[in-house]
């Protein structure tokens, strides 16, 4: 108590305040994309997996993935199979 007053600190304010390290954090469908996202080998590695060998990151998709800050990687393979299936 400082004054009276009980000072409380929420969990994300206790966050790590590094941005999430898109070369070598682990990547799973649940991965959140930030406004941190990078396009990586470590992204392109997960797409692949997920996706197959064909797998391309071209300039539309990365602008998906850049505008839609708070998706999923999973959202993101959905979205890219979406397209595949557009073609």
């Amino acid at each position: 108590m400082t004054g009276g007053t009980t000072i409380t600190m929420g969990i994300d304010a206790m966050a790590d305040p590094r941005p999430f390290d898109w070369h070598y954090s682990p990547l799973n469908d649940h991965t959140v994309i930030d406004a941190s996202y990078r396009n990586t080998q470590n992204v392109r590695r997960y797409f692949v997996s997920r996706l197959g060998q064909d797998f391309r990151l071209d300039r539309s998709f990365m602008a998906w993935l850049k505008a839609n800050s708070g998706s999923t990687l999973g959202d993101a393979v959905q979205e890219w199979q979406r397209r595949m299936g557009d073609q």
